[in-house]
């Protein structure tokens, strides 16, 4: 069910670039409580905004395809509604006190509100606070310490570890074969991380799916490189590599390298553009995918509101749904990735014509 209905938010949400859309979200029962229900929401997008708002929008790192998408899908609100913005990265989830001096930056009076995707769960709690006195401040992907949050646009991560392990679990039905999963969570501290990882453990506690190796850190590619090939090397055995979008994506040619592809499954916890060519290509078993594009945009639409007084839903994202190469299609790449061709965009001024591009 949840595949059928993640084409159908990404066609709806991304049919258009005038006018206005509905988009097919999830809201939280309770706003910034991720274990509260999910509740079905058809989310009206704004028409326009009511000024050329700018906002102080903060990513951890454009190191790989899930930013670049976020980062899309903000440049495609942005410009639909006529708004603007500039992005600072921290460039990498280590950088904590560089994303502390970056949000102190966005008290700046050029700066009507901020968007900020943390690089860590309570690290910024003090500085947003104290932001937050002076504009909104909308959390976007990352989960977050809510003190001071005006809005959340995000999806539970837990889910996202979820339906990874629920892939396994499937495949390894408690009672069956065992099999030996070396899991690669990201970087520890990170606000995702935790959450992740314990939807993935909680979901392969049915399964004969074991955990046997835990590597931590960053999701740059060197690093992934350096944890992948160390397993491989200690534990030639292993049945499947399971991690972050640039864990997969650095298993692929290491495997192939040692001809070990046709033994070792590859499992993401999310969906980069590497890691959709992996499963169109059957090198990548599964990926579930948070829609960051769609969460972009969302995020952009908060901020709207939330200056305007129109903001009614604070916590929502995309519901959370899983690639194989089996769901594969046009749709993926149109809804949760950006373009091939999309270079990041780092600052971008408001323009009278939502038609105009940036």
């Amino acid at each position: 069910m949840h595949r059928l209905l993640g084409i159908a938010i990404l066609v709806i949400s991304l049919g258009g670039s005038a006018g206005a859309e509905t988009w097919i979200l999830e809201a939280r029962g309770v706003p910034f409580d991720d274990a509260s229900p999910a509740v079905p929401l058809s989310y009206a997008a704004l028409d326009d905004a009511a000024r050329p708002w700018r906002f102080c929008v903060l990513y951890p790192h454009l190191k790989d395809a899930y930013w670049l998408s976020v980062n899309y899908g903000m440049v495609e609100e942005a410009r639909r509604l006529g708004v603007a913005f500039d992005v600072f990265e921290a460039g990498g989830y280590p950088n904590l006190s560089r994303q502390i001096e970056q949000l102190k930056g966005c008290a700046s009076e050029e700066f009507d509100a901020v968007i900020l995707g943390a690089v860590s769960y309570s690290g910024l709690t003090a500085e947003v606070e104290r932001i937050a006195r002076l504009k909104p401040v909308i959390a976007a992907v990352n989960d977050i310490d809510d003190s001071g949050i005006t809005a959340k646009a995000s999806v539970p991560w837990v889910e996202m570890g979820a339906a990874a392990g629920r892939f396994l679990a499937e495949r390894h039905p408690r009672g069956s074969a065992p099999v030996d999963v070396a899991w690669f969570p990201g970087p520890q501290g990170a606000g995702w991380v935790t959450f992740v990882e314990a939807g993935f453990r909680a979901a392969l506690a049915d399964s004969s799916a074991r955990i046997v190796a835990t590597r931590f850190g960053d999701t740059g590619t060197e690093e992934q490189v350096l944890l992948v090939e160390d397993v491989l090397e200690t534990m030639p055995d292993i049945d499947y590599l399971v991690g972050s979008g640039p864990t997969s994506e650095v298993a692929v040619p290491i495997l192939r390298a040692r001809g070990l592809e046709e033994k070792i499954g590859v499992v993401s916890t999310y969906l980069s553009h590497a890691v959709y060519r992996g499963v169109v290509r059957g090198w990548i078993l599964a990926a579930p995918t948070d829609s960051p594009v769609l969460q972009g945009r969302l995020s952009i639409e908060m901020a709207v509101r939330a200056l305007e007084g129109t903001l009614a839903t604070r916590h929502a994202g995309p519901p959370v749904w899983t690639v194989t190469p089996d769901s594969v299609g046009i749709q993926v790449t149109q809804g949760t990735l950006a373009p091939a061709s999309f270079v990041p965009v780092f600052s971008m001024d408001a323009v009278a014509d939502p038609s105009v591009g940036p």
